[in-house]
């Protein structure tokens, strides 16, 4: 029977959280797009209410 070293037993415990860590940054990524998209949705231009200035040189009106 083989003996296992201290570095195979750590490798292995290290590697579920690494593992649960990229997809919980990959997860966080793909909301913060989402909600980046969703923030330009709300401030376009064409959704916007059209606003009148008028010019302090324009005397016609």
């Amino acid at each position: 029977m083989q003996k296992l070293k201290p570095e195979d037993v750590l490798l292995s415990v290290a590697t579920v959280p690494l593992l649960a860590g990229l997809v919980a940054t990959r997860a966080i990524a793909q909301v913060m797009v989402s909600v980046g998209q969703s923030s330009e949705e709300l401030f376009r231009g064409d959704r916007l209410p059209t606003l009148h200035v008028h010019s302090s040189h324009d005397s016609s009106v």
